[in-house]
């Protein structure tokens, strides 16, 4: 089998090119080249050295995608009928796609792969920025990168930055994490006698007018936590700070017990934004949600008992574990077989505890009406349950009966067991028409504070008190709370 072996130009001009490199290429077959835009190989035309580039497969695609993939195709082709030789920019395992695709080819047999040395971009830049990898760094693709990918805490250099337009997207995707005038530099032909850097705020980036094959992009690591305020790791010290040891006294001397109500008021005040369909409400009532769990992660961590990244992780595997219709081989065409998939799964795991009770985990300590839902909900699972709603709303009658007789015979005690049940059938024929009694709770209580605020409101605008009204002028204030509510 030929060989097709592979060698980087450098990241330079041809003063800066490897001894070693400039006689291998001379002494080449064929040479073919990725793209003649270099400044190395005007060098090398002029010495007579003659090469074959891949510039007119850049036009015939909209996306690089398939103009790597070609190149590597008639690469493989090329060796088929003899050594060959494939230059590129730099170093050839450094952000060059068409050599990962010729090692996938190499592995599979289709190829026999030498890969040859040359000088990456990345050496010169070090030295041209002055910085130290050591300190760690990112090298990002421009063509493909996303905020999720970003370090603000470390050096960031994003190649593939080649026009005002594949800088726009970068600087769109930087703008995602850093506020719009952070401090980037872009550095063109590093290395070289043309070597040019130019410190520019964020919002310039796509506006320099060096901006060509040769650039790089240069993002400086954060160094306060106000201009990391969309970095987790932001939060996560903030949170850490608070609860050491010269933090705050309130946050220092939280438990999980002492939490427990802020995380069910939180949540609350966010399903009442999202009735509100208030979006900025919904960001800052998330932020709330989302310190809850921080710190209690936080106090995990502090006893020794659990972590962040624990947490993370379990959520993550059950996410996987019971989404095999995504991330395996099984077939979920609707959401109601999903969800059959999903109880089939939890059964699965809970098969080790078969001894306990089907409603061993359904118990909620902050909301009864939950609990009867989620024991009514567990318990049809297995067929305890009526065979449609009629017979529901049946038990209900009986039931409201029964309290009825209680209020007019019974004992404090005899009549709180009745309202209870008829408070448990309630909840039954809510879980038939697919409703859920918390949340209609929460929706009840919210409209009464909403409508009862008006009355309070009209009373005061009168410049009277409340016993100056009979309950039908009180209720007139109540019912035009409603017509406003309507629209009316």
């Amino acid at each position: 089998m030929n060989q097709l072996t592979v060698i980087g130009l450098g990241a330079a001009d041809f003063e800066q090119m490897q001894m070693g490199v400039y006689r291998k290429i001379k002494s080449a077959e064929k040479l073919y080249v990725r793209t003649e835009d270099h400044p190395v190989l005007q060098d090398l035309k002029r010495e007579g050295i003659e090469f074959t580039s891949f510039d007119e497969v850049y036009v015939k695609h909209g996306s690089f995608g398939p103009v790597y993939e070609e190149i590597a195709e008639r690469l493989i082709e090329a060796a088929a009928q003899e050594n060959i030789m494939y230059a590129v920019p730099g170093h050839p395992l450094v952000a060059e796609q068409t050599v990962q695709h010729l090692i996938e080819a190499d592995r599979e047999g289709r190829v026999q792969l030498i890969i040859e040395g040359g000088q990456s971009f990345l050496d010169p830049i070090f030295g041209a920025l002055k910085i130290d990898p050591i300190e760690g760094f990112q090298l990002l693709d421009g063509t493909s990168m996303s905020q999720h990918d970003i370090n603000m805490r470390q050096h960031i250099l994003i190649a593939q930055v080649y026009d005002s337009f594949s800088a726009s997207e970068v600087k769109l995707t930087l703008m995602e994490k850093y506020r719009d005038d952070y401090p980037v530099t872009i550095v063109t032909a590093a290395g070289s006698s043309q070597e040019q850097l130019r410190t520019v705020p964020l919002y310039e980036l796509d506006q320099a007018a060096e901006i060509n094959n040769l650039t790089t992009v240069y993002v400086p690591p954060v160094t306060s936590d106000e201009d990391a305020l969309r970095d987790w790791t932001t939060f996560r010290q903030i949170i850490a700070t608070l609860r050491g040891p010269n933090g705050c006294p309130w946050d220092q001397k939280q438990t999980h017990e002492s939490l427990k109500k802020y995380l069910l008021e939180e949540a609350h005040e966010f399903l009442a934004a999202v009735d509100a369909e208030d979006d900025f409400a919904m960001v800052e009532e998330l932020g709330d949600v989302l310190l809850q769990v921080f710190l209690h992660a936080q106090i995990g961590e502090d006893n020794g008992y659990f972590t962040l990244e624990e947490v993370l992780a379990t959520v993550s595997e059950k996410m996987i574990r019971r989404h095999p219709h995504v991330f395996g081989d099984v077939i979920a065409e609707d959401a109601e077989t999903v969800m059959v998939n999903w109880q089939e799964i939890k059964k699965q795991e809970k098969a080790d505890t078969a001894h306990q009770s089907l409603l061993e985990n359904e118990y909620s300590p902050y909301s009864s009406l939950q609990t009867s839902y989620n024991y009514q909900k567990k318990a049809a699972t297995v067929g305890f349950d009526w065979p449609n709603a009629e017979f529901a709303w049946e038990k209900f009658t009986e039931e409201w009966q029964e309290f009825r007789d209680e209020i007019t015979q019974g004992s404090a005690i005899s009549r709180t067991d009745e309202f209870g049940d008829v408070l448990f059938t309630l909840v039954n024929i809510a879980r038939f028409y697919k409703i859920s009694p918390e949340e209609a709770m929460l929706h009840a209580n919210e409209k009464f504070a909403r409508r009862f605020h008006f009355v309070e409101q009209s009373v005061k605008n009168s410049g009277k008190a409340f016993n100056d009204f009979t309950l039908e002028q009180l209720d007139a204030f109540w019912n035009e709370a409603k017509q406003l509510e309507k629209g009316e």
